[in-house]
């Protein structure tokens, strides 16, 4: 999820110091045997000549130590990526034994301790895998660590290595980061017994978020009867990443390059094994994500490896109707990334593991030309680009919602593309292009339209067509804009819906201006047909009363606004034009 300022504002972050460090030491840590200091505050490297010294600051941070054991094409491909910156006997949860007493919940790898919050319980900072750190840098996720005790669970864990932007994120970034942060962190009521599960996978380019922000706080949808579990997922160059050395050195049965998207999958594993614990239903299981996130939730979807991992999939704003770059590619790239980290020409595999992970993000910079972004063509885990798969298979066979945001390309045209480069997105015939469009609108206003509807309203359209044939699709627009603000926005931004599905207003409201009422309770009505087709597979809700199954014939969706309904033919001449330009042969790549 990447978005400008004028959309949300910076929050604070709790980071976490410790007394005991060790940078490759296990997260695992009891709190019998050690204590925590909290420092509070957002990152504002904007203000500093030394971004570079606060990013490799918050990268040398040590984790606390454990008690435990081991156990697109040229310039335009570069901006329009960058802009998305999507036993049982033995296991269960503890009684209480007082009303305010932390709740406590054991899992194969040992106990937790979390807390709770008026009826809201939260478990944080939990290991799904090993920290990738020294040996396991560009390595699959490794089976997770146990620990001996009582692990602390109630406050979160460190960010995953990133650039450090508080303006473009909501709720801002969390200054404490650690290469050790393959953590997810849970919600549920109080008394939770086998409800359904809504796993979050964060935006950001790729680059940058955390399942920690406090944007994505997961006690709005506890309170509405599901468990909401958010996940941290390798970033950067150190989740997509080739290079000659570690192809080179490729362990056998692993899969190369992917490590953010393999991370993802071994969450979506943890949540199988151990949601029952927290009272989740594991054959209930929704995935949904925003931006890089719904393109993390689409290449998950044509996974044959993911099947059954999850019952119901929610895309927001990240079809992804883009050709991902083949391995060797992506191994000339990373080579040339290395040597601008530090490393030499050639450098060796514990060479590559050597270089501090601030040197990594630095180099790796989304606005870097030729930077990796996103899923590569390694052939063992992505063979093919997701959309090729849904166009020539069989259909989606799980129960999809799916959309986009009126104001898409607002930090696409935000970032510098030219209106010219965005209208080449009409084809040839410009003229008919226009005309689609109508006449009415210059060229700041066509680029704006043109840009959204090419890269996320109508690939949405297009996902919820080919999902129809195989189980029910839901196509929704959100176009709500806070009161305050719908004077002078020009549609509802990328990723702004995020806080009224979640119920975090409160950090929208700093630039925003005041949330009100209207806001508040548009918040509980969206937010409750994302659950509800978490629950059942059909998103009613009292916003929405008869949000119909996507059709192609009738062509119906939700449409979120002040007032909210069904319309029928939404932008269709638009939306026609440009996936006949797509898919009619104008041209073969996005």
């Amino acid at each position: 999820m990447i978005m400008s300022s004028s959309i949300f504002g910076s929050a604070s972050t709790s980071a976490r110091s410790a007394s005991a460090p060790s940078p490759t030491t296990s997260s695992t840590r009891s709190i019998l045997s050690r204590r925590r200091r909290r420092s509070t505050g957002t990152a504002n490297p904007a203000s500093s000549a030394s971004k570079d010294a606060f990013l490799s600051r918050s990268l040398t941070r040590p984790r606390p130590r454990a008690a435990g054991r081991e156990g697109k094409e040229g310039a335009m491909r570069h901006l329009v990526m960058a802009a998305l910156l999507g036993a049982a006997a033995l296991l269960g949860s503890a009684p209480v034994a007082a009303a305010d007493a932390a709740p406590v919940s054991t899992i194969a790898q040992g106990r937790l301790a979390g807390a709770r919050d008026a009826g809201v319980e939260r478990f944080l900072d939990i290991p799904f895998a090993a920290p990738p750190v020294g040996p396991l840098r560009w390595r699959a996720p490794q089976a997770p660590p146990r620990w001996d005790g009582v692990r602390d669970a109630a406050k979160p864990g460190p960010a995953c290595p990133q650039t450090v932007r508080p303006a473009l994120v909501a709720g801002g970034v969390a200054e404490y980061q650690s290469e050790d942060c393959l953590q997810l962190n849970i919600w549920r009521p109080a008394g939770a017994r086998k409800l359904p599960v809504m796993v979050w996978i964060h935006g950001g380019a790729h680059v940058i978020g955390s399942g920690t922000f406090p944007a994505f706080d997961g006690t709005a949808f506890a309170r509405q009867g599901v468990i909401l579990v958010t996940i941290n997922y390798r970033l950067g160059a150190l989740g997509y990443f080739a290079h000659p050395a570690l192809s080179a050195a490729r362990p056998q049965g692993e899969a190369l390059a992917n490590y953010g998207l393999m991370d993802q999958l071994a969450a979506l594993r943890w949540v199988q094994k151990n949601i029952a614990v927290f009272g989740g239903d594991p054959e209930q299981v929704t995935l949904f994500g925003e931006s890089a996130g719904a393109i993390g939730v689409t290449t998950i979807l044509a996974q044959p490896e993911a099947k059954g991992l999850f019952a119901r999939a929610i895309v927001q704003s990240g079809v992804g109707l883009l050709d991902p770059r083949p391995l060797a590619e992506q191994e000339a790239l990373g080579a040339a990334l290395a040597v601008r980290a530090g490393a030499p020409p050639s450098a060796s595999l514990d060479a590559l593991r050597a270089l501090p992970a601030a040197a990594l993000v630095a180099a790796g910079d989304v606005r870097t030309p030729g930077a990796m972004v996103g899923p590569i063509l390694d052939g063992d885990l992505v063979r093919e680009a997701p959309w090729r798969v849904f166009a020539r298979s069989e259909p989606i066979d799980v129960p999809l919602l799916v959309g986009a945001n009126s104001n898409e390309a607002s930090v696409i045209l935000a970032m510098g593309v030219p209106p010219a480069a965005a209208l080449a997105y009409l084809g040839r015939d410009q003229a008919a292009g226009r005309a689609a469009f109508g006449t009415g609108l210059d060229d700041d206003a066509l680029a704006r339209q043109v840009l959204g509807d090419a890269w996320f309203v109508a690939p949405a359209r297009w996902l919820a067509a080919r999902t129809a044939a195989g189980a029910p699709s839901y196509l929704y627009h959100f176009d709500y804009v806070a009161a305050a603000r719908r004077d002078r926005a020009k549609g509802a931004a990328h990723g702004s819906e995020i806080p009224y599905l979640f119920g975090t207003l409160d950090y929208f409201a700093s630039v925003a201006g005041a949330i009100g009422d209207e806001d508040r309770r548009f918040s509980d009505g969206i937010s409750a047909c994302w659950v509800g087709f978490a629950k059942t597979g059909v998103p009613g809700c009292a916003l929405v009363r008869d949000w119909p199954r996507y059709d192609p014939t009738s062509d119906r969706l939700a449409k979120f606004a002040p007032e909210s309904g069904v319309v029928a033919g939404f932008r269709k001449a638009q939306l026609d034009f440009l996936l006949k330009i797509r898919f009619g042969g104008g041209q073969s790549r996005p």
